[in-house]
């Protein structure tokens, strides 16, 4: 029997009145309400398996092993994983089940176990990391998310995350309002951003150039650089 630490224990209690996110719609998801990420109680896996298509960092030799959630606390409208993010198919999944997953793309020789959108299911990629790890998962373990966090949920995750890998999308809360559909996005990234670092620092890589710890920050840029604060 795997014990479960107090700091996952109390994710999965943060959503019977949902806050894991800076939303904090409020919902209580385990009695089936849905807040904006449109997705109850348990994750929804839509894919998984080995992918060559992320930083050459991470992809190495073997590829990094992502796992795709359903759902995001995001509405941009710009994005490229949009029959994913802003649905609620595919599979609801057990953290048990999770970390079976990931054991499972470690066997395949995957160089990571790659959590793509896990926002609002930390507290399910929480538990599933404790359960891979008892079971002998050794490989770096990715929060690949869109920066849109809350510190008390990445608070719980410390020790659990190896590399934190957030987009930056907007300097302008207009446009991160406008397109994003989220009223205070920088403050709440740039938040964020200051916990992670705090939590594993900078990016380190082995001899091989593959990520094994810390931040890896991806910059959206836009026509016109409306990124940016204007």
């Amino acid at each position: 029997m795997v014990e479960i630490p107090p700091n996952v224990l109390r994710l999965g209690r943060e959503i019977r009145r949902c806050g894991l996110c800076p939303r904090r719609c409020g919902v209580n998801r385990k009695a089936g309400q849905i807040g904006a990420c449109r997705i109850g109680s348990q994750a929804v896996v839509v894919s998984a398996g080995p992918h060559f298509g992320e930083e050459p960092c991470l992809v190495g030799s073997g590829g990094s092993g992502t796992i795709f959630f359903a759902g995001c606390n995001l509405t941009c409208v710009f994005c490229q994983n949009a029959d994913i993010s802003q649905r609620a198919d595919g599979l609801p999944r057990t953290p048990m089940k999770i970390a079976e997953i990931a054991l499972d793309l470690h066997g395949q020789g995957c160089r990571n176990i790659n959590f793509v959108t896990p926002s609002h299911v930390a507290h399910a990629v929480a538990e599933a990391i404790v359960l891979a790890r008892a079971s002998g998962l050794t490989i770096p373990t990715v929060y690949n998310c869109g920066g849109y966090e809350s510190v008390e949920t990445l608070a719980c995750l410390e020790g659990l995350i190896d590399i934190y890998m957030p987009d930056f999308k907007w300097a302008d809360e207009a446009a991160g309002r406008k397109y994003s559909g989220v009223p205070d996005y920088p403050v709440v990234a740039t938040t964020a951003l200051a916990e992670m670092y705090r939590q594993i620092g900078p990016l380190r890589l082995d001899a091989n150039g593959e990520a094994i710890g810390g931040v890896l920050v991806r910059h959206l840029v836009m026509p016109g650089d409306l990124a940016l604060a204007r």
